[in-house]
């Protein structure tokens, strides 16, 4: 089958369709039929190098689809079913199939797209997984620091939903969106720290950060010892006193996600669909970091 990745770790030179075998589910996976597939900041970084790949390899690490076959182990599932999840080692949703880890997989209920469910695993599971982190209690203050991109979004919704105040960094072309939300939007630069302070007197109690480097070291002082997560910068939050979300990954949040979603009570955020044969295209978009919402291919 044709799937988009590349050939080797690098720039973007390195993306390209390839020619690869149809994936085999192993045990514990899912064989999946692609219907739509996210793409994340996360893709570039796979193709650069960040995490080890070496390539080739198809990217994609978040898909909707329907159930094609199981690996051994698997329960719950049956072909035909309707199913979200994300895929084993963060490769291979930008295809015809695709493999899906079943532990990280859940049924797409009525009333949620194939290209809702498939930016969930990602973005806003991470974004439910740092408010698992945090326990904040409600009437607490979260800053998300990068508040306008694709965790951001999803994090200001889920946090507005369990009471809690949210100020956020971002650029001035997101405050709008951001303040729709429930969110109080302080642009980034010079002066943020004032900046937040003013936004939040009654002090910060958590934080995400989004954005790493400088940006980081400009909001920490503000966040209280061990309230501080970071899933842009690991090495400089840990160094900074925080720490790296910790990932649930389960069947269970993709569940309360889609619930939400179905229930009208969290907007994923899909920004635009586009055809598999744009995903490199799409990639340079979310490279270049100035998407509002989510990209989603379908082939």
């Amino acid at each position: 089958m044709r799937g988009y990745g590349f050939l080797r770790a690098g720039g973007p030179e390195q993306q390209a369709f390839l020619e690869v075998d149809e994936p085999v589910p192993g045990p514990g996976e899912l064989l999946v039929r692609v219907r739509a597939a996210g793409v994340n900041p996360g893709d570039w970084r796979v193709r650069d190098g960040s995490y080890g790949v070496e390539g080739p390899a198809v990217l994609g690490r978040e898909v909707a689809g329907t159930v094609l076959g199981a690996g051994a182990g698997v329960t719950g599932f049956a072909p035909g079913d309707e199913v979200f999840g994300g895929c084993p080692g963060m490769l291979g949703g930008w295809a015809p199939t695709a493999v899906v880890t079943a532990s990280f997989a859940a049924h797409r209920p009525d009333g949620v797209s194939p290209e809702q469910a498939a930016v969930l695993p990602v973005a806003a599971g991470t974004a439910y997984d740092t408010l698992e982190n945090l326990q904040l209690a409600a009437g607490s203050t979260l800053l998300v620091n990068g508040a306008g991109g694709g965790v951001g979004l999803p994090l200001v919704q889920l946090a507005r939903r369990r009471g809690l105040t949210v100020v956020g960094t971002a650029s001035p072309a997101k405050h709008d969106l951001l303040a729709r939300l429930g969110a109080t939007a302080v642009a980034y630069g010079d002066g943020v720290t004032d900046r937040l302070r003013a936004a939040a007197p009654g002090g910060i109690d958590g934080a995400l950060d989004l954005v790493g480097g400088d940006a980081l070291r400009a909001v920490a002082a503000l966040v209280p010892a061990g309230r501080l997560y970071s899933v842009a910068d690991k090495p400089l939050v840990k160094a900074l006193g925080g720490d790296e979300v910790t990932r649930d990954r389960s069947t269970a949040v993709l569940a309360e996600l889609a619930r939400l979603v179905a229930a009208g009570e969290l907007d994923p955020m899909v920004g635009e669909v586009r055809p598999l044969e744009e995903a490199g295209a799409a990639l340079a978009a979310v490279e270049g970091g100035h998407v509002t919402g989510k990209i989603v291919l379908v082939p």
